[in-house]
């Protein structure tokens, strides 16, 4: 059983989920389930600046004092730690407790992601827990690339650090494409808190109980594991519609490149890549595409309609005209 554990590693709830997987994957019925954890990456604070401030500034600021007390309505955000830090103690994390920076996740992100690619799942647990370790107990600035080679070593993760910083001075560095698109895949299947466990297509959002964790697990076990499995371009294919939904065109394309390239006839796909391109304003890629789509499926109404809403935001408006009326007598509530 793949336990898939969506998270941001500056999240304390993230640390308290992970003591609290551990315990429920160790009662009875579920410590011989063979289960594979697997973490993917979550934002919590997309607006983290490159450069980590100390936590005692970033609290002065009026919108991240907001942000705080929505997370915990009801409750000061002293108040708030105070409680964050009991409950971690009840977990055996800590005293020490709390982090000292305001530091962002990403190139962390890039370590676990590395982790697993170049390790599998049990290194990358590893490296989870000595990042958080780092970040929580340690009160290290994770967002600092030399702390995280220490931390990989400590992790026995050896050849971290150098992957870490491999292409770094040119570019995003090495892990970068990976991470950015498992954010937008955790969007597109609707993860909105961290952590969240998921297994297959089934969810358990926050840092429940060890009892919640392993009746969910059970269930899913009971179940028969994750289900059928679909076709990884399917699910990609969904992803992509699922961003789309969220107005989000250029994440939908992101996730559509590897299916282009590999699949680029296929009707589904150009026809949700005219989508992503109408709806970003590349309005020129969106009319090749589908005049060549409506060429190759003259019955498609929706290719017409979209290829006639096109060429009129083109400024084409006699062009667009017939193609809006074959799109309305062919599916009337186009008209």
């Amino acid at each position: 059983m793949r336990i898939e554990i969506w998270a941001d590693v500056v999240c304390a709830w993230a640390f308290i989920g992970k003591r609290r997987l551990e315990k429920a994957l160790a009662t009875p019925g579920l410590a011989d389930a063979g289960a594979e954890v697997v973490w993917r990456p979550f934002r919590i604070d997309p607006a983290t600046p490159d450069r980590a401030i100390p936590l005692e500034e970033a609290w002065r600021d009026p919108l991240v004092d907001a942000a705080l007390r929505q997370c915990a309505p009801g409750l000061t955000p002293a108040e708030n730690r105070v409680r964050i830090s009991r409950i971690a103690a009840e977990e055996g994390l800590g005293p020490p407790w709390g982090a000292a920076w305001r530091a962002g996740s990403h190139d962390a992100h890039r370590l676990l992601h590395l982790a697993l690619e170049h390790g599998g799942g049990a290194l990358q647990n590893e490296v989870a827990e000595q990042v958080m370790r780092a970040y929580f107990i340690d009160g290290d600035d994770i967002s600092d690339r030399r702390c995280l080679g220490a931390v990989a070593l400590r992790a026995g993760f050896v050849e971290g650090a150098g992957l870490l910083d491999a292409g770094a001075g040119a570019g995003a560095g090495a892990g970068d494409r990976g991470v950015r698109e498992n954010l937008l895949i955790g969007k597109a299947r609707g993860i909105a808190t961290s952590p969240t466990i998921v297994v297959g297509d089934r969810a358990l959002a926050g840092a429940q109980a060890p009892e919640v964790i392993a009746d969910f697990l059970a269930g899913c076990l009971a179940d028969g594991g994750p289900g059928r499995e679909v076709p990884a371009e399917v699910r990609r294919l969904r992803w992509a519609e699922s961003l789309l939904d969220q107005h989000d065109p250029l994440g939908a394309l992101t996730l559509l490149r590897p299916l282009l390239d590999e699949h680029g006839e296929d009707v589904n796909v150009r026809r949700l890549a005219a989508r992503g391109y109408f709806h970003s304003a590349q309005l020129t890629r969106a009319h090749d595409v589908l005049e060549q789509l409506i060429v190759d499926a003259p019955d498609d109404s929706y290719a017409r309609l979209m290829l006639g809403r096109t060429l009129q935001r083109l400024g084409r408006e006699k062009q667009a005209a017939p193609h809006l009326r074959v799109a309305a007598a062919m599916t009337p509530e186009f008209a």
